[in-house]
């Protein structure tokens, strides 16, 4: 890490009062650190900065501050990225307010690789524990990376389903400085993603978790990854700001269903009554992925899939085989379309798509819709 190339950016961070919205939009009206700190007062006031702030960035106070900042970086062995670097997050990158500049640790090339955001309540229920770690970890076999707040609960739950996975990641986004373990019964996860993930964060070194940080954190969970899977959240939690992050920046949110009686339950069952996608396995996630990109995930599961599918359609009746063949995994066909496609009556269609959904190799979409399921 070349320490001249960082200390600009750093020094914009660590500018008191100014705070990554406002360096964001500084950088992409002036186009680097070098031209925000020549700049005038006169000039930096026409940006709308507050005038202490002006004088401050003018003054260039903060570049002692960042020096020593760099320092504590290398001595932690943590790497500092950029936004106009090419190992930064693309989708990241996408989001409106970016951090300019991340503090990493670890693998820094799962920062690009596809992934999902499984977020929930940090006093989860037994059952949304064990959702979260299963799905993490089954979603982790696939070939995604899990993105996670490193938090209590259903945070960690989901950081340890994608370790326990032989060949999953992990990555954990903080609200507090990267040298900074929260909370302290997580050690074990926060030495393990250092080996087998990678933990980043925007916030200085040493800087303590305070609230206020986590919602400021939450909009790099939404943009890092494809989607967003709520398990279990209440109704003011930072699971649904992380949600309803997700949706402003064109992400896929799923819920994980709940008991309607539980207070942890109203995020994920009220996101689904808002069209979430209702999520019980990792398959409800996957299929509502974009095709080329399941194709990329799976490649293990896609070459034994045709192995899987002769067996399916050595276990099928007639009936159940044509319809089957009529159905794809990518565009749900109507059952009126199955009858007039299939030849058969509508009653043998009735009687062979609920035998295939017994099975399993075939479900019903609202409107009577049917799908294939993926293999």
């Amino acid at each position: 890490m070349q320490s001249d190339q960082y200390l600009g950016w750093l020094a914009l961070a660590l500018t008191p009062g100014l705070g990554a919205r406002a360096a964001g939009k500084l950088l992409r009206e002036m186009g680097s650190p070098e031209a925000v700190f020549k700049a005038s007062v006169t000039a930096l006031e026409a940006h709308r900065l507050p005038k202490a702030v002006a004088q401050a960035i003018h003054t260039r106070q903060s570049l002692s501050v960042a020096a020593k900042e760099l320092a504590q970086v290398q001595a932690a062995g943590c790497r500092l990225l950029t936004w106009d670097e090419p190992q930064y997050p693309q989708r990241l990158r996408e989001i409106y307010d970016p951090p300019p500049l991340l503090y990493v640790r670890g693998n820094i090339e799962l920062l690009n690789r596809h992934s999902i955001s499984i977020v929930g309540s940090r006093r989860p229920t037994p059952y949304g524990n064990q959702m979260a770690q299963r799905l993490a970890k089954d979603l982790a076999n696939c070939g995604l990376v899990i993105s996670s707040g490193l938090a209590r609960g259903i945070d960690s739950s989901a950081h340890r389903g994608a370790l326990s996975s032989d060949t999953g990641a992990s990555v954990g986004v903080l609200g507090c400085g990267i040298d900074v373990v929260y909370p302290k019964e997580n050690k074990k996860i926060f030495e393990e993603m250092t080996q087998r993930g990678a933990i980043i964060t925007e916030f200085p070194m040493g800087t303590f978790p305070a609230p206020q940080n986590f919602p400021i954190r939450n909009r790099i969970i939404a943009g890092m990854g494809i989607g967003v899977v709520v398990v279990e959240g209440a109704q003011y939690s930072g699971s649904l700001i992380t949600a309803r992050l997700a949706m402003e920046f064109g992400r896929e949110v799923y819920g994980v269903p709940g008991n309607a009686t539980q207070p942890s339950s109203y995020g994920p069952n009220q996101l689904i009554k808002q069209g979430a996608k209702l999520v019980t396995s990792w398959e409800d996630v996957i299929e509502e992925l974009p095709t080329p990109i399941r194709a990329e995930l799976l490649p293990v599961e896609s070459a034994n899939s045709e192995e899987r599918a002769a067996l399916v359609q050595q276990s099928l009746a007639p009936p159940e085989r044509t319809l089957y063949d009529l159905l794809t995994e990518d565009e749900s066909r109507h059952i009126d379309d199955l009858v007039e496609l299939s030849g058969l009556t509508s009653s043998e269609v009735l009687a062979a798509l609920f035998d295939l959904e017994l099975k399993g190799v075939v479900r019903q979409l609202p409107g009577k819709q049917f799908l294939k399921v993926l293999l």
